[in-house]
């Protein structure tokens, strides 16, 4: 060997996956690879040759642009390109630029194949870095959708705040020089109340109240309000449910950052699903609101085709149906006047982790407080049954295991409902497992706040016994994935004999599973899985490798999953043929499945071992 070739061989072997695999691969590379001065003069003859390679940089700063001529990623030492067209076969259509002129190694198409049909590990590093450079590109191209844009880009104005002590003159001068309809009233940096132009108008001008007075006065105090990374969509939700025009942005402290107005989300891409909500809020009937929601199914195949990240879907659709409730829920009261007592409608599974699909069946309660007496009970038995009927002619499907509060046990009071989550901590019985796989995945719907937060304030000191974590961690890894030896795919059949994968059970599910349980251990209120594991990135339960890896799993098997529900394929509900997927597609599902295999494992192995 001689010492060019020695010499290659060492920093080839430190790169991934070379450093995971036996010395003779790096040896094959290094002696069938060419080596090139990649300049900017000579740099867009190399990946529009007409050859496919697999580039690996040794030294230089390269960006690779896509078609138009946007940095997919910027490259330095150790970073690979050109793979994605040596596993899709593909033409190239990215571009290169170079920043600083350095050498790159080559291997060509026949030395990549060999390299991939002889060690695994080799083929599942370049399938999942492709997968990765998908999802992200996915990801960038959707932030562009009015639903995926964070509220601090659509704010037009920061916080215009006054303290409460001021005067209602000084809060209509403020006003008027700074533009704005409304202002915010902050005390030590602490949201207190809002005040618009309205309120002006008809608290003070039309009641003839004194402009001396102080704002606190006139201030709609304890308003609505939402996070600065939080969803257009979010806000959108919440202003319609509410029938609010200004909503205060505050930060991660609770401190104000401005107002976001209806004004700031017209001014975004008008599309059908914001029509929509606003249509199922607005119904005064609950035929219009059938009407509305007979064009769910048809919104969802428009909408699915304008986005590139179709499991965003599993957030409408479950926008739509908290809307729907909340709708119900109010027409029920015009009718049958106000709730006798305070209450809160909470749902549980996949409308609380707003990752509902097409099929999904509904999940809901009652929450009620401990002194409602018998009367008020039979007032909110009426609400659950025509609330859960009417969703089930609204498309909804009612649960196969009753769990909705259409159900007497669905109706509980805030010590009926402790009590019975305490039974299942401290007696995880295989029954109690299941139902924590439902009800630990629990969100607000409409009603009272207060009591709800009281709820889940009393929950979360229950969630600490560590014989319950690793029943949970036990009951998990009951569920396998779906491969066989050498990593081929176990198939199912349904009674037609058709053969498919269940992505729901054997994926998407088991990371629920795993990811509520990480959830309750570090403390982590949260109910969406993505969400749940952004939080656990402050943590030291998973590594950010694994957090990324999880991530990534449930973005692919959601958008699979999405799409064969769309593209209905006459098998079981959330299966899908993997005949019927690309080659790459495959590579990708298989990779998914056995990193979900690895963290099911780790996870038994930490929990049962007691070594969280």
């Amino acid at each position: 060997m001689t010492p060019e070739i020695a010499e290659v061989k060492r920093f080839v072997s430190k790169q991934m996956p070379f450093s995971q695999l036996p010395e003779a691969a790096s040896h094959f590379f290094a002696t069938h690879l060419e080596v090139i001065y990649l300049t900017e003069q000579n740099q867009h003859q190399w990946l529009r040759s007409g050859n496919l390679y697999l580039y690996l940089v040794r030294s230089g700063s390269y960006d690779l642009l896509n078609a138009h001529g946007e940095v997919v990623t910027r490259l330095a030492q150790g970073d690979y390109f050109g793979y994605p067209s040596l596993l899709t076969g593909e033409a190239i259509k990215n571009q290169l630029q170079v920043n600083l002129a350095g050498l790159v190694y080559l291997l060509n198409e026949e030395h990549f194949e060999f390299l991939r049909r002889e060690y695994k590990v080799f083929e599942q590093h370049f399938v999942k870095a492709h997968a990765n450079r998908l999802l992200s590109s996915h990801y960038k191209q959707s932030r562009d959708s009015w639903s995926e844009k964070k509220i601090s880009e659509v704010m037009t104005k920061g916080a215009v705040v006054l303290a409460p002590h001021a005067s209602i003159y000084e809060a209509a001068q403020t006003m008027s020089q700074h533009c704005v309809s409304s202002i915010i009233i902050s005390e030590h940096r602490k949201l207190l109340g809002v005040v618009t132009d309205r309120d002006l108008r008809n608290r003070v001008l039309a009641a003839s109240v004194s402009p001396q007075q102080s704002i606190a006065s006139i201030m709609t105090d304890s308003p609505k309000y939402i996070f600065e990374h939080n969803r257009v969509f979010s806000a959108l939700h919440l202003m319609l449910k509410h029938n609010i025009h200004h909503l205060p942005v505050l930060n991660e402290h609770y401190e104000p950052l401005g107002m976001l107005t209806s004004t700031d989300l017209l001014r975004q891409q008008k599309s059908d699903p914001v029509q929509l909500i606003s249509k199922i809020y607005k119904a005064q009937s609950l035929s219009a609101i059938k009407l509305c929601a007979s064009e769910i199914p048809d919104l969802l195949k428009r909408f699915a085709n304008n986005i590139e990240d179709i499991s965003l879907i599993g957030k409408l659709l479950s926008g739509l149906s908290d809307a729907l409730t909340s709708r119900l829920i109010a027409l029920y009261q015009l009718e049958h006047g106000e709730a006798p007592c305070s209450f809160s409608w909470i749902c549980f599974g996949s409308q609380a982790r707003e990752e509902q699909t097409l099929h999904s069946d509904q999940d809901n309660g009652l929450l009620l407080p401990n002194d409602v007496n018998d009367e008020q009970r039979s007032y909110f038995s009426g609400l659950g049954r025509f609330v859960c009927e009417q969703l089930a002619h609204c498309g909804i499907r009612t649960c196969p295991g009753n769990i909705m509060a259409s159900n007497e046990h669905c109706r509980g009071s805030l010590a009926q409902w402790l009590e019975r989550f305490k039974l299942w901590v401290a007696q995880p019985t295989p029954k109690a497992m299941l139902n924590c796989k439902i009800y630990f995945d629990i969100r607000f719907i409409d009603g009272s706040n207060a009591l709800y937060n009281e709820f889940t304030t009393q929950l979360s000191e229950m969630a600490k016994n560590e014989l319950f974590f690793a029943a949970m961690a036990t009951d998990i890894t009951t569920n396998s994935v779906p491969l066989g030896l050498f990593h081929q795919f176990k198939l199912e059949k349904d009674k037609q004999q058709h053969k498919y994968l269940d992505l729901k059970r054997r994926g998407v599910v088991i990371i629920n599973d795993l990811v509520r349980l990480y959830a309750l251990k570090a403390k982590v209120y949260k109910a969406n899985t993505l969400e749940r594991l952004d939080a656990l990135l402050s943590t030291t339960l998973l590594s950010k490798e694994d957090i990324y890896d999880l991530k990534d799993c449930w973005r692919y098997l959601t958008q699979l999953r999405l799409k064969t529900q769309l593209e209905y394929e006459q098998l079981p509900e959330n299966c899908i043929n993997p005949e019927h997927l690309t080659s790459l597609e495959r590579h990708q599902l298989k990779e998914a499945f056995y990193l979900i295999k690895q963290a099911q494992q780790a996870c038994a192995f930490k929990f049962a071992r007691g070594s969280l």
